[in-house]
């Protein structure tokens, strides 16, 4: 009876992860945008979290939805490319991450979290995004040639890579600090939540700022004006490094990264690229930086009132 109940929690267990996944995988699916790829980022994170033994209910999170909405879609888009788009792209997740895990387990001996691997899995997955979304998106093409004319699928990888790698660099990293700042916390409650440093400084100076440069660099007419109100995000991400070691970071550059992509108006923007690609590069190495210096480490944990 006890064997019985176990495996019937187990598979509740499953059940419960598969269909959470495929709740967060819808939500983030209908935010991306074509330089901006928001499930990339959930697939990382989840695998950079979750047990392997429950990955292979990560896969049928969701491979559901994508095969309902492969479904709805065939008569229009054909056959072919329901067959490709029905492939739960965290399977191929899978194949780059685990053996980059086996080999350089995410943490160190001292437990702190080994940033070059998770720059390593991010660039993996990021290609593996843009691979998988330029198959699919040429056997739409090739069905309807005619519906999207004057579309390279060349030029189409190389913004899906750039987009896929920018969120799978900011998105788990900030999952990982919270993540790490809650395992801190005896108890978390909003008064202990509210007294972290990283917080208020996130709050009240921090995220500001990224809205203030979003907002100008939306309304600018002139290209140049916006160019360096989207350079100016990387001050707020500098100042929250400079603070809160890797876990500011993480969490400026993912708030970077969103402030960025709501300022395109226009698909494959090759201004939104170059501020991307500056974006990237920058995070990467503020990133690196940040789990390398001892003082930033030190000052990401026991900084007054840092909860």
């Amino acid at each position: 009876m006890n064997g019985s109940s176990a495996r019937w929690t187990a598979w509740g267990q499953h059940f419960a992860i598969a269909a959470a996944y495929a709740g967060c995988y819808e939500v983030a699916r209908h935010m991306n945008f074509s330089d901006w790829t928001l499930t990339a980022g959930l697939r990382l994170a989840c695998l950079l979290l979750v047990p392997v033994k429950y990955w292979p209910a990560l896969a049928v999170g969701e491979t559901v939805p994508l095969v309902v909405n492969a479904l709805f879609c065939m008569s229009t888009l054909g056959g072919p490319w329901a067959l490709s788009a029905s492939v739960p792209m965290i399977v191929l997740f899978m194949g780059c991450v685990k053996p980059v895990l086996q080999r350089w387990p995410l943490r160190g001996e001292d437990g702190r979290v080994r940033m070059p691997v998770v720059i390593v899995v991010a660039f993996g997955c990021a290609t593996i995004t843009a691979v998988s979304t330029s198959v699919t998106l040429a056997t739409a093409l090739s069905y309807a040639p005619m519906a999207w004319p004057g579309i390279s699928v060349g030029t189409c990888f190389w913004v899906y890579l750039l987009g896929a790698y920018l969120i799978a660099l900011t998105l788990p990293p900030a999952i990982l600090t919270l993540h790490e700042r809650s395992q801190a916390l005896k108890r978390l409650t909003w008064r202990v939540v509210w007294r972290s440093g990283l917080l208020r400084d996130a709050a009240l100076w921090a995220f500001p700022g990224l809205v203030i440069s979003a907002w100008l660099a939306h309304v600018a007419p002139d290209s140049t004006i916006r160019q360096l109100a989207r350079m100016a995000m990387l001050l707020p991400v500098l100042g929250l490094a400079f603070r809160h070691g890797w876990h500011g970071s993480a969490i400026g550059g993912f708030g970077a990264s969103i402030a960025l992509a709501v300022t395109g108006t226009v698909s494959f923007d090759p201004a939104m690229i170059e501020s991307q690609v500056v974006l990237a590069l920058f995070i990467s190495g503020i990133l690196l930086a940040g789990t390398r210096a001892p003082f930033m480490a030190i000052r990401a944990v026991s900084t007054p009132g840092d909860g």
